[in-house]
């Protein structure tokens, strides 16, 4: 019960601690911006903020289930969930993703967490490409966003889904278990408990995979502020051309998956086809995914995988769009 009462008392503090740093750069930040008197640097850092902002909460989400998968799940639990099979279990993974309503920044610790339990990495690795494109919450924005084009949300799901399983029978097909450089994580003590495990876990993914967040979003901040609107308008005429813009301002926008298809519907000046490889593209290939990327499995694999995910959900979505819109 102490050790309880101790990793709850860690888990507030850590809260209070994240809400007051907010508080300070919501209050203090916009009388500093001022006094630099430059319209780009005060974008660029509103731009940051909200990045990184709009991502911590998915991110504690997403370290807190990493540390439960690791700490508290048996490995027979994760041994029945999924087929032995990888070829049978990359579709079942990619079906589970429907199970953590959360945004990219959470997949990538609970991917990192699975493999390190022995889950297949072409399963995890769907997994992590899966659960932000496919759960209820993304489908439901799509709707919404999408009033009376129910054929918008289906897409999406198809496409998204698509993508997810491809790039786990890819891995099956040409990966290779030396691009993975997992993290090191301390070794719990033998004489520590479950809970105890579980808040180091937690406090270790938490501050690894944040650092790499902050990192993706001054980078898609940069961009927003380096790009004038007048060159994305340029492409809208151009259907290929399009798609790929619409697909590579997803990866440099970094917009959380809850959000983007309200971006995307006010995109009005591109096709359906083009709006939906922005929907596809965002959740599973961004600058801060493939930061986070980067911190837990390595710079290599983040590079092969992104580019190789990019190229796959740019496909999916025009013959997806194709068909459907």
């Amino acid at each position: 019960m102490a050790r309880l009462v101790r990793v709850c008392l860690d888990a507030a503090v850590g809260v209070l601690a994240l809400a007051l740093v907010g508080g300070i750069v919501v209050l203090v930040a916009p009388g500093i911006l001022v006094r630099f008197e430059q319209p780009a640097l005060q974008a660029w850092c509103t731009v940051l903020a909200a990045v990184v902002i709009q991502g911590v909460p998915f991110l504690l989400l997403g370290t807190v289930v990493s540390a439960a998968v690791t700490t508290l799940v048996p490995d027979r639990v994760l041994a029945r969930v999924l087929p032995a099979n990888p070829v049978l279990a990359v579709p079942v993974a990619g079906a589970a993703g429907a199970l953590l309503p959360g945004c990219e920044c959470a997949s990538v610790p609970v991917a990192g967490s699975l493999i390190r339990r022995g889950v297949a990495p072409a399963a995890a690795l769907t997994f992590l490409l899966g659960a932000p494109a496919v759960n209820p919450v993304v489908l439901v924005a799509t709707s919404i966003a999408f009033p009376g084009r129910p054929e918008m949300v289906l897409a999406r799901l198809l496409a998204s889904f698509a993508t997810s399983v491809a790039m786990g029978w890819l891995w099956i097909r040409l990966g290779r278990t030396k691009w993975l450089r997992l993290a090191d994580r301390p070794r719990p003590a033998a004489d520590r408990g479950r809970l105890d495990a579980f808040a180091g876990a937690l406090q270790h993914d938490f501050l690894h995979a944040g650092g790499f967040l902050v990192l993706g979003a001054a980078a898609a901040a940069t961009f927003n502020i380096a790009v004038p609107p007048s060159v994305l308008e340029s492409f809208a005429g151009s259907p290929w051309l399009s798609v790929l813009l619409l697909g590579v301002l997803a990866v440099v926008l970094s917009i959380c998956s809850e959000a983007d298809a309200f971006v995307a519907a006010s995109l009005s000046g591109f096709s359906a086809t083009a709006r939906l490889a922005f929907m596809v593209v965002g959740p599973m290939v961004d600058l801060k995914l493939i930061a986070l990327q980067a911190g837990t499995f390595g710079r290599a694999f983040a590079l092969r995988f992104s580019t190789a995910t990019f190229a796959s959900a740019v496909a999916a979505s025009a013959l997806v769009g194709g068909w459907l819109l």
